[in-house]
């Protein structure tokens, strides 16, 4: 027989409020090889980030994976690091705080937004428990993925239902399956890259790079590489971008298997053998700046740039907790929740209040004891 969770905290007629689960891919809890291991080993054995026949993946992953790339991983998070630990989630809890922020100047009910992660601390699990206690009958799941894939997105999907396929009283939840064409989105970064433009003068060639994924996801039907080429060309666009002027390509590749090309290390490659005096890149697919924007982007390929014979590599930090672009969630947090009570501008928290006390009188009446 199923077992279902119970809410011993259960009170009829609580205050009900809107939740927001914000969703980042995860990080390790530190840069050693024994936190990466333990991360590695969550994030690598996901059938959504690795399709591999499960008994030859377990024999890969814990026979070589493992064994190797936890110390080169940690090597890199050492670079990156920072005293509020790793940048990924220095940056997520910054989105989360402003979110909340925003969101409680906008809208009239009770709203708590809570920051999960795919993979390591905080679990989507503690992030739902989190607003089940704060009774959130209704949730809008934002994945931080403006593109959608499966690998990510719909992990993020697959951890939410099984967290909540236990519970006694499952909540209404809306779920945010991408923004790669966003207005708001679009609008944000190339704010973003004017400002830097602004400050910093302007490369020869803006490099818009995403993260990759094996080619046989897109043969598959995965919609990541077509939304991917959507987001560059709208951006490109925005900032009234000549064709010359702007590259698109795709990092992070690793085995043998070919990814999505063309390969930002080997674009990278090319135009530093041309001779070109900057390059500036930007990496609209990571919301918050982490390992693949500081480390492999603004590290390894701007050496790579320099000592394939290019002058320099900028690198345009991140969307992060910019105004603009926590104002653009805000705004879709409030799109996807439309319709439901805290949301409503004809909420009103004090009928809303005087209903609950009615519901508890007519539940006592009817023998209840809480």
């Amino acid at each position: 027989m199923p077992s279902f969770e119970s809410s011993p905290q259960f009170e009829h007629g609580l205050p009900e409020s809107l939740g927001v689960l914000l969703v980042n891919l995860g990080t390790p809890d530190a840069p050693t090889p024994a936190a990466v291991r333990r991360y590695l080993r969550q994030f690598l054995w996901d059938p959504r980030v690795v399709e591999y026949p499960r008994a030859l993946w377990w024999l890969i992953l814990h026979g070589i994976t493992l064994r190797f790339r936890p110390s080169r991983s940690a090597h890199a998070y050492q670079k990156i690091w920072t005293e509020q630990g790793s940048p990924l989630l220095v940056h997520s809890r910054d989105v989360a705080n402003a979110l909340q922020s925003h969101m409680k100047a906008r809208l009239s009910g009770a709203v708590h937004v809570e920051l999960a992660m795919s993979y390591g601390q905080p679990s989507i699990a503690a992030g739902l428990d989190k607003l089940h206690a704060l009774a959130a009958r209704r949730i809008v799941v934002l994945p931080l993925f403006p593109q959608y894939s499966a690998s990510t997105t719909g992990a993020v999907f697959d951890a939410v239902t099984s967290a909540l396929r236990h519970r006694r009283w499952v909540p209404e939840f809306r779920f945010v399956n991408h923004y790669h064409d966003a207005p708001g989105y679009i609008s944000a970064h190339a704010a973003n890259i004017r400002d830097y433009w602004d400050r910093h003068g302007r490369g020869d060639k803006l490099l818009i790079s995403f993260h990759g994924l094996p080619v046989e996801m897109l043969a598959n039907g995965d919609p990541y590489h077509c939304q991917c080429h959507k987001t560059a060309r709208l951006i490109a666009a925005s900032l009234e971008l000549d064709d010359d002027d702007w590259l698109i390509a795709f990092q992070s590749r690793s085995g043998r298997g070919e990814w999505l090309q063309p390969y930002t290390d080997k674009v990278l490659t090319g135009l530093g053998e041309s001779k070109l005096a900057r390059v500036d890149v930007v990496c609209p697919g990571f919301v918050v700046d982490c390992l693949e924007t500081l480390e492999e982007i603004a590290i390894r390929y701007a050496e790579l740039f320099v000592n394939s014979g290019g002058g320099a590599l900028q690198y345009i930090p991140g969307l992060n907790a910019r105004d603009d672009h926590v104002a653009f969630l805000t705004r879709l947090v409030e799109k996807n929740s439309a319709g439901w009570p805290e949301s409503s501008p004809d909420w009103s928290a004090s009928e809303t209040a005087r209903e609950q006390d009615r519901s508890r009188q007519r539940a006592t009446a009817m023998g209840a004891t809480q």
